[in-house]
């Protein structure tokens, strides 16, 4: 039926006009899950943040020094962290931040190799190549190395396609025996360490963050 009488001018709604709290996600037209985890995109959908959220972050920090004579990779104690994925396609940064010295003799430096290993399996090396030494880093001091800390980075985001707890850790060695005579490689203290308010004491981490996908 026709409208009878006067047309009433057309005012145009706006938001003032609705009482807040009247429309709720169930009365959004937009596809997709409504909650407080998704947002509504330009093309009218729910939908969750994209990837790159930081899941979790963990650290392992070693203040204390250690050192090692060996010149076979060994566990480089209180460098170890353990992460629980919580999804399969979650991704590891792990960022390694060590601070060694080692002996010097006559300019020459003594090297110090570093490897990343999650579990037991060997991560971050170097192809195989004849005899050469696979590893993640490696440090030679220069003649002054026996009295400074010498910086070892790693820094790598691992794929372990898992939700099982995974450890990650570092291992070292000193690449060969420099005199013969045994001489070990340090963490967190410099190779000469009197007691002298120029021989430092540093700390090093490891740090684990998961990257949701």
């Amino acid at each position: 039926m026709a409208y009878i009488g006067k047309v009433p001018t057309a005012v145009p709604l706006t938001s003032a006009d609705i009482q807040d709290g009247t429309i709720a996600l169930a009365d959004l037209s937009a596809t997709g899950t409504k909650d407080a985890t998704t947002f509504l995109r330009g093309d009218n959908t729910f939908a969750e943040a994209g990837g790159g959220k930081i899941g979790q972050v963990l650290q392992a920090v070693k203040t204390d020094t250690t050192s090692t004579t060996s010149t076979s990779f060994t566990d480089l104690t209180g460098i170890t962290q353990a992460i629980t994925p919580s999804a399969t396609t979650s991704k590891i940064l792990v960022m390694f931040d060590g601070n060694f010295s080692s002996f010097t003799q006559s300019g020459n430096g003594q090297a110090v190799d570093f490897k990343l290993v999650r579990d037991s399996t060997d991560i971050y090396i170097g192809d195989a190549a004849s005899s050469r030494n696979r590893t993640s880093t490696n440090f030679r001091p220069e003649s002054q190395g026996q009295y400074d800390l010498n910086p070892a980075k790693i820094v790598f985001l691992d794929s372990p396609n898992t939700t099982s707890s995974t450890t990650y850790k570092i291992q070292w060695r000193k690449c060969f025996d420099l005199d013969g005579l045994g001489n070990p490689a340090y963490l967190n203290r410099s190779y000469e360490d009197g007691d002298n308010s120029e021989r430092p004491r540093s700390a090093s981490s490891i740090t684990l963050l998961e990257v949701l996908a």
